[in-house]
């Protein structure tokens, strides 16, 4: 089995905390290239509504931002020494932006964290993790996070 590409998508979080630490040493013990993506749900796109642009996109800006800050502070600590890593984030449907990736930059497996939505938000947003397994061009690990504290 040759991997040399692994994806790691985050939504910061708890489940994908615990996924973390699997693609990481996954991309150490295979000397693979470790890329690390983060959607930003493109509320447009999902709702079909009219939302007038400039403030919108004031509003992307801003959660673009964070999620660059909140990927060096997530990250950081895990991927310390490890050479081969890439950031990237992008705004879509996560789904759809995480298999999309997958396909163009050749990922040979997908590592991700699972929420354990349920009731109401399962049945709006669907699972993320779901819709990645079903149709990914790929491996794909997920993780569920436990009920024990991070370490």
């Amino acid at each position: 089995m040759k991997i040399e590409r692994i994806l790691f998508p985050t939504d910061f979080s708890e489940g994908s905390y615990y996924a973390l630490p699997y693609a990481v040493d996954l991309a150490r013990f295979y000397n693979a290239r470790l890329y690390i993506l983060h959607v930003i749900y493109d509320v447009v796109k999902v709702t079909g509504w009219y939302v007038p642009h400039v403030p919108i996109e004031e509003l992307y800006k801003d959660m673009t931002e964070h999620a660059w800050k909140e990927m060096e502070r997530c990250c950081i600590e895990e991927t310390r020494g490890l050479q081969n890593v890439e950031k990237m984030v992008i705004k879509g449907i996560p789904s759809d932006e995480i298999l999309r990736y997958a396909s163009e930059e050749k990922i040979d497996m997908i590592v991700m964290g699972t929420q354990g939505r349920t009731g109401i938000d399962r049945i709006i947003f669907g699972s993320t993790a779901e819709k990645v397994v079903k149709r990914a061009p790929c491996p794909v690990l997920t993780v569920r996070a436990t009920e024990q504290k991070r370490q």
